[in-house]
């Protein structure tokens, strides 16, 4: 029936209706160069509609809680049908933020976000995950599960207070013996929902931002000055970007960006200065990531500069959704890092590796400039019993165009005898001081070396 015979029977009847027709949403695409094929990054182009938090009663100077202004001028801003949540100069305390839909979370130049250290503050705990296993934890300073269109943009800083968080970094019995049970759960498929582990002294530290399982994120221009626990987590995400952030993050496991399960996704002209590595490729952990069967692909770096870090481009270990077409190009280590390009995996996770490409690099000091070791289980390695073994194929890892300062030694490969790594490409690397060796390779297949110069070596 047409529009014009409705109104005319709603008006026969005495009745009347206003229809309304929501603008449909627009995006810009970004079409981005890569040794694969890549969709083009959507950018969601944010109504032109403001909501500044004081106009919800929150109170600038740092000692006022501000998490309820906040929330409602984020439900607020949602029902608009999307636009800027403002958070105006000055400092603004709060405790967690959870986006939605269509909200664009803007920190004024010269505004900083406080985030409070208690950790009451954030339960109820969220669904969220821990170095790849999914549970329930502490939420997120920053939060968003299940959206579409988020971003967090602007000059100003997110800023957590510590305190607390320091006191977490230490791993006692109690946290150790949590990660022991998060481990059995995840490993014999108890529901998501019951793995409960924001209580007693589990201490798992919550994630600075975490999206999860959202769609078309964007993190631009913001200042972020420490964090608990990873820095930026994207999780099951679909399409984003992350450009000009400024992160710097010393404590433990402070890992920059973590694109994680995560799809079509550009890091450009950002600064990460890490107590961890600095951009990390995971795929989730054994069991969980089986069950989710999410791979990570289609992800450009570039333009970046690591201050610090332990990594510049870490792969895994968390890898076992399986990772595939990601490109570091043109980015700069101007001090030290341990690694360049580091691929670690173990005999737990299975999956893949492959299509992975570094190029047009140049750095400082680095122990290693190419890694691959399959033997990666850090602490979890006495902590935890193997449930399954699957091992990870590993095949295409491609390096061009690289110079550092000094390294240890230029590359070290360490496949798994038992499937050994395939087609790795190293070419056109200078260093001018080798400290340790050359090369060692074991368990790797197609190693293709050329033109790989240094000025002097030094064996200590």
């Amino acid at each position: 029936m047409k529009k014009n015979s409705v109104k005319f029977l709603l008006a026969v009847l005495g009745l009347s209706i206003v229809f309304v027709f929501p603008a449909l949403a627009q995006y810009k695409e970004i079409y981005v160069d890569a040794p694969f094929p890549m969709e083009p990054v959507k950018e969601f182009i944010y109504p032109d509609k403001d909501f500044s938090i004081a106009d919800f009663g929150a109170v600038k100077g740092g000692s006022i809680n501000n998490t309820q202004a906040i929330a409602k001028a984020v439900e607020a801003c949602n029902k608009a049908g999307g636009g800027r949540v403002v958070i105006p100069e000055g400092d603004w305390l709060t405790g967690p933020i959870h986006l939605k839909s269509n909200v664009n979370l803007y920190l004024a130049e010269n505004a900083i976000l406080y985030f409070t250290d208690n950790p009451s503050d954030y339960l109820p705990a969220v669904m969220t995950s821990w170095e790849g296993m999914e549970c329930y934890n502490y939420s997120p300073l920053v939060y968003a599960i299940n959206c579409e269109n988020i971003a967090i943009t602007g000059k100003g800083m997110l800023k957590p207070k510590m305190d607390t968080w320091k006191v977490w970094f230490a791993r006692p019995k109690a946290h150790l013996d949590a990660l022991k049970e998060l481990y059995r759960m995840a490993s014999t498929d108890v529901p998501v929902e019951k793995r409960q582990m924001a209580a007693g002294e589990n201490n798992l530290r919550p994630h600075l931002i975490h999206f999860n399982r959202c769609k078309n994120v964007l993190l631009d221009g913001c200042k972020i000055r420490e964090s608990p626990f990873w820095t930026i987590h994207i999780y099951m995400c679909d399409g984003g970007i992350a450009r000009n952030l400024d992160v710097k993050a010393h404590g433990h496991n402070n890992d920059g960006i973590d694109l994680e399960m995560t799809r079509n996704f550009l890091v450009e002209d950002c600064i990460f200065d890490q107590g961890d590595d600095a951009v990390v490729i995971k795929a989730g952990r054994n069991r969980d990531a089986w069950r989710l069967n999410m791979p990570t692909e289609n992800i450009v770096i570039r333009n970046c500069d690591v201050i610090e870090g332990h990594t510049l481009l870490g792969i895994g270990s968390e890898i076992s959704g399986g990772i595939r077409n990601v490109y570091m190009h043109d980015c700069r280590v101007p001090q030290a890092v341990r690694r360049l390009f580091f691929v670690k995996t173990n005999h737990r996770r299975g999956a893949f590796v492959e299509n992975i490409h570094m190029e047009n690099i140049k750095a400082g000091h680095v122990q290693r400039v190419l890694e691959i070791d399959t033997d990666v289980l850090y602490q979890w390695k006495d902590l935890v019993p193997t449930y399954e073994e699957r091992i990870t194929r590993i095949n295409g890892i491609y390096m061009k165009n690289v110079t550092c300062i000094s390294a240890d030694a230029v590359y070290e490969l360490k496949g798994d005898g038992r499937l050994p790594a395939k087609n790795v490409e190293i070419k056109d690397v200078h260093v001018d001081e080798v400290k340790d060796f050359m090369r060692r390779v074991s368990n790797v297949e197609n190693v293709k070396e050329e033109n790989i110069t240094i000025t002097m070596f030094s064996e200590q």
